[in-house]
């Protein structure tokens, strides 16, 4: 049985809308609401023959768990994340210079979807993300990606260490940010086919997936700070990439 997912806000309905509108299963609406932006979307529903059912706030705060809803959310279909085989498969038949953002168990649901909002608007061309460790795609990750869960190929695997050896052999440069080496990211080729690794909170990089990689960067800093946000660090690296590409 396909599992689904709560969803709210108009921004992550219309992103919902734009991308896979066959994904909804339900559609409430408040039934105090009567805007010129509620009624804009129901609109955009009622074209697609997509049902919208009413729901006091009571009912859409018990929904939501309390979050901001702005007076609207929806029971979404969650697709099935496909494996490595079939990452394997995509990155063969790509005719550009590949650029795969791989996030080794990033555990806090925002950072997840705050990269994955980064990967999007740098152009990557595909997520990967590991099944064990990883926080699961929620509501929470479907709202901080702003859509971009909507927009981006993501990959779920098993075993990390492997796919990055299956990614080598289709001489895919694996970088790993990692803070204990001198080499900067700036200092590294990003051009040719690439797949930039970003570790988790706090700990980064796990000694299989580091060891694993062909090269570690880092990012320079000044000041006291000893580490960035994974989820800064990840728009950093992958805009970097970006801009050596445009270049």
């Amino acid at each position: 049985m396909s599992k689904t997912l709560i969803i709210f806000g108009f921004h992550a309905i219309q992103a919902q809308l734009d991308a896979a509108p066959e994904g909804f299963v339900k559609v409430l609406t408040l039934d105090n609401r009567n805007d010129k932006r509620i009624s804009q979307i129901t609109t955009a529903f009622n074209q697609l023959s997509i049902k919208i059912t009413k729901a006091n706030k009571q009912q859409l705060d018990k929904l939501t768990k309390n979050q901001t809803h702005q007076g609207i959310a929806a029971e979404v279909l969650l697709p099935t994340l496909p494996n490595q085989d079939e990452l394997i498969g995509f990155v063969s038949r790509l005719e550009s210079s590949a650029l795969i953002l791989i996030l080794d168990s990033i555990q806090d649901p925002r950072n997840l979807g705050a990269c994955l909002r980064s990967a999007n608007a740098a152009g990557v061309d595909c997520v990967v993300i590991n099944k064990d460790g990883s926080a699961p795609i929620n509501a929470l990750v479907h709202k901080t990606s702003a859509g971009a869960l909507n927009q981006l190929k993501i990959f779920q695997v098993t075993n990390l260490a492997r796919t990055i050896k299956a990614l080598q052999q289709e001489n895919v440069w694996v970088v790993g940010l990692d803070g204990s080496t001198n080499t900067s990211i700036y200092q590294i080729d990003l051009t040719t086919p690439t797949a930039l690794i970003m570790g988790t909170e706090g700990k980064g990089l796990r000694q299989l997936t580091k060891q694993s990689c062909d090269q570690l960067a880092l990012i320079p800093m000044q000041g006291n700070v000893e580490s960035l946000n994974v989820s800064v660090a990840t728009g950093i690296s992958l805009f970097e990439a970006s801009r050596q590409r445009l270049g």
